[in-house]
Parts: structure tokens; sequence; C-alpha cells
């Protein structure tokens, strides 16, 4: 006789069907997985023995068969141990032959016969209740399947023994809750910021907007203090935007004890990242930092000391919103929509700006233009708001703290992003689209400018050498500056101030 179990393989987010066919029949002793798994499935046979062993089921004489089906799909990671063992001891008898027909299983065995933690499961959740079945899972991720659907029939126990003995009913077990993160601390506000009015203004832009913004100023400017505050101005995630963001972090195992958050993510790798770190790879072609950021804020701090391909490959995620990971045997697409904040120092010693300084290797502009050249004018095209933070005086420091709270900001922001939302729903864009991510195809129905305004960006164009890109980001702009200023067409004042924006990218772009 053949038991099925059925479980998940994981290809990006997506849940894919796996039948975990077992069959014990006569014959020498032997225990065979096929079905084209990788070390951790070949691995699982020990794992399984062990468990079952200290679960007081010894393994019978015979041979075991177990196929994951379909066979040319390639299987990875150790959430197979579970469906393997639950198969086997449907196959000799200790649970009910039928108990299994209706859930989806997954999780790693421990060699005590305990269940242990592992990725996916909010997604394998979300698979098993559109498919009509209920989820077995380790009981540390009961609380993350909990999230998929309140209908959904979840069994998370913490040993095969548990488990057994709730479909023998002598143990019952409870469905588990969802849970949500509680914020650590306190949270990091505006009012910690002493002067940096523009780059504070900046900052409100981009969080209204969604648009990149790129930080330049000497060293203990306070780059990193403004970018790490942009998380508090921001809206929180939406139940849609909350749920891939989840999604993409299961899939990663960062979802710690199974809480959610509608916190948006704030990611901050260090500048010797890779380019499999930062755009998702490696040999299980796992999730980057461009994925882990979907839905918030990729923060990139010296940034021209990322090597200049690993930067490079930002471009195509930072336009298309996903990165396609191509393997010789798969292609796996991550949803990659992040909002882009980057600092730099104006050249390698940081001080080229400060009045007065002479660089003793080489003049200041030279040693400027030396430095940027890491930085490609395709990846600083892409960058909406190029913003000068000059150092912070000790007058500044002695100033009492400003009086506007980030939660001051936030509301600003949140009245801005409504705005879009009702604006872009109504032309039936995908739920989300910002000011920074609409189609330049409806900017002539959303940003139409008078005949002042068209001269104005015709003249700019041809000065700054506007790139197409860049002209229609200048639109982008202007359309958040005129949001918060609550006024229904893109006037004059609002595209200066979104071309004045550009002007020190103008400097860098000639640079590199």
């Amino acid at each position: 006789m053949v038991v099925r179990v059925a479980t998940v393989a994981f290809e990006g987010i997506e849940a894919r069907p796996v039948d975990v066919q077992v069959q014990v029949s006569r014959g020498g002793a032997a225990f065979t997985i096929v079905g084209l798994g990788d070390k951790a499935v070949a691995e699982s046979r020990e794992r399984v023995r062990s468990a079952l062993i200290a679960s007081a089921l010894a393994l019978p004489a015979q041979r075991i068969t177990v196929n994951l089906a379909p066979a040319d799909m390639p299987k990875e990671g150790s959430h197979y141990d579970l469906p393997i063992a639950l198969g086997i001891m449907a196959a000799i008898g200790a649970l009910p032959a039928d108990a299994l027909q209706t859930y989806t299983v997954l999780g790693e065995l421990a060699l005590d016969g305990t269940i242990s933690q592992v990725a996916g499961v909010l997604p394998a959740a979300i698979a098993a209740n559109a498919r009509g079945q209920g989820l077995i899972c380790p009981a540390v991720c009961g609380a993350e399947a909990a999230w998929a659907a309140q209908d959904l029939d979840i069994l998370a126990p913490r040993s095969l023994i548990q488990l057994a003995n709730h479909f023998k009913g002598t143990q019952v077990m409870a469905r588990p809750v969802p849970l949500v993160r509680q914020s650590a601390g306190a949270e990091l506000d505006l009012c910690d910021i002493r002067g940096q009015e523009s780059a504070r203004r900046a900052l409100e832009i981009a969080a209204a907007g969604g648009h990149n913004l790129l930080l330049n100023g000497p060293p203990g400017a306070g780059k990193s203090m403004l970018a790490a505050r942009l998380p508090s101005i921001l809206p929180p995630l939406s139940p849609r935007e909350l749920l891939e963001v989840s999604m993409i972090h299961s899939v990663a195992g960062l979802l710690a004890g199974g809480e959610l958050s509608d916190r948006r993510p704030y990611r901050s790798p260090h500048h010797s990242a890779s380019m499999a770190a930062l755009v998702g790879g490696g040999i299980h072609a796992r999730p980057g930092e461009v994925s882990l950021a979907h839905n918030g804020v990729l923060f990139l701090d010296e940034l021209p000391e990322f090597q200049p391909n690993v930067l490079d490959s930002l471009r195509q995620p930072m336009e298309a919103g996903e990165v396609l990971i191509s393997r010789a045997n798969h292609r796996i697409t991550y949803p990659a929509r992040f909002q882009l904040v980057a600092a730099m120092n104006p050249c390698r010693c940081g001080h080229a700006l400060d009045p007065g300084f002479a660089c003793k290797r080489q003049p200041n502009e030279r040693c400027m233009a030396q430095y940027q050249t890491r930085l490609s004018g395709p990846l600083l095209d892409r960058i909406d708001l190029h913003i000068d933070v000059p150092a912070v005086s000790a007058a500044d420091l002695t100033l009492p703290p400003s009086a506007e709270r980030s939660v001051d900001v936030a509301a600003r922001v949140a009245s801005a992003r409504r705005k879009q939302a009702a604006r872009y729903d109504a032309l039936g864009l995908r739920p989300g689209t910002t000011n920074a991510t609409v189609p330049s195809s409806v900017l002539d129905e959303v940003a139409a400018l008078d005949s002042s305004g068209l001269s104005l960006v015709r003249d700019a164009a041809e000065r700054m050498r506007l790139s197409a890109r860049g002209y229609h980001r200048v639109l982008k702009l202007a359309r958040t500056l005129a949001d918060l200023d609550d006024a229904e067409k893109v006037g004059r004042l609002h595209l200066a101030e979104a071309l004045s924006y550009r002007a020190n990218s103008d400097r860098l772009t000639r640079a590199a």
C-alpha cells in the first residue's frame, strides 16, 4: 500500500504542491528517498529514523521507498522530515490511514522526536487554505500559520508523540492564535535631529511619495540619523502589503516566533555585502536585502564603498519592483519594490566641501570626482532627491529640540498618501501605487503642467541634460510636492523645487 502525504516546495514565495508517497514493501531492509531532493532531503533518512526510535516506533525490517512527486521539481530544505515520518507511521499502522488526507504537512525533526522550526510556514498555510486543506506545522510556527485564515485547521505539535496522541483522541491540541510583534524600546523620532531643516524637508517628501533619496555630506553631519528616522514617518503597512512582506520574511526564516508587525521593513546592509546578499541568490536562491526591504526602506550607508557591480545590480529591481534569480534548473522571482535611501561622503576624507579645506593629495574637485566615479550615472539617475547635508555646528547642537515630532510629519505624509491612493485607484492602477512608482504613461493626466511650467521644465531639461527617466522623475516629485501642499494641479513652484533636488545629481553624474 502507498500512503500519500501532502507538503510543499518553495519557488520564491510560491508554495508548490508536493506529494510525498511512502511505500513499505517486502525485501531487504533499506530506506530510499527519490524525487530530486538536495543534501538536506537525503539526510532526512537519519533524522526520521532517530525520531521514530525516540518515539518508541522502530522502523520495520523491510524496504521503505519515499517518492517526492513531481520527480522533476527540485526539492530543497529540511521541512520534508515530518511528512516523510508521518507517511511511514501511517504505512506501518501507527496512525489512521486517512488521518493525513486533509492536511498539508511540513516540519523538521530533531533526533529526540521533537519538531523544529522551518521557514516558509506562512506561504504553505496560504497554499493549503487555497486547496481546502488544513496544516500541520511545528509548534513554534503555529502563530505564523494562524495569520493565513481564521477558519484554517491548524495542528502545531511539539513532537511526534503529541501528534500521534491527538489523532488517537488521547490529547487534543488547541488551535494557535496569531501574534503581533511588540516594538522593542523607544522609537526614534525626528525631534532628535538638530538643525538640518532642508534634509528634514527632503525626508518628508521622500516618505510622502516613496521617492529614492541620496544624502551627501561630511562625516558626523547626521545622515544615518536622518535615514534611521524615516520609518517613523512612513504609514503602516496595509493588509495586502503586510501579507507580501511577511511571506518573504517567512521564506527567509526571519519571522521569530511567528509574530507579524505592520511596521515597514528597514534594512541596512554593510558596504561589504556581496551581490547575492543584496539582490538574492546563493545555493538555494534565497531572497536578498532588496526583497527583505520590499514595501519598506533599503538604507545603503557609505554608498561609494559598495562594489560598483553590486550597486549596478540594483538598477533593474529599482525600475521593475522585482528581482529575477536565474539558475540552471529553475528561475525564481522575488518582489523587490523598495525605497532606496543612500548616504555618502563627498570624498574619501569627507571634508572636501568644508569651507577653507584643501586636500593634501590633489585639488578638492578632482578628489571628489575621483571618489564619486564609483557611482554609475544610470544608478544616480534613478534617485529622485539629491541633498547636501552640511556639518552641524556647535551652536545648532545647543538649540532646544524641535517642537515638530515624527507623529506630526507622519500625519502630513499619511494625508499625501491617501490622496495618491484615491487618485490611482480611480485610474485602475494596482493597490499601493505611489507617485514614485506610477507608470510614466499616466503622468500627462496626473501631473499636467501649464504653459509656464512647460517652459520651465523645457529650459531646465536642456541645461541639466535630463534624460527621459530624469524628466519623468521630476514630474513625479513635483506631483508629491503638490500633494503635500494639498494642491489639485502641479504648479510652477512645485516644479522648481523638484528641479532643485536634481541639481546635485547633475554634478554627481558628471563625476560618474
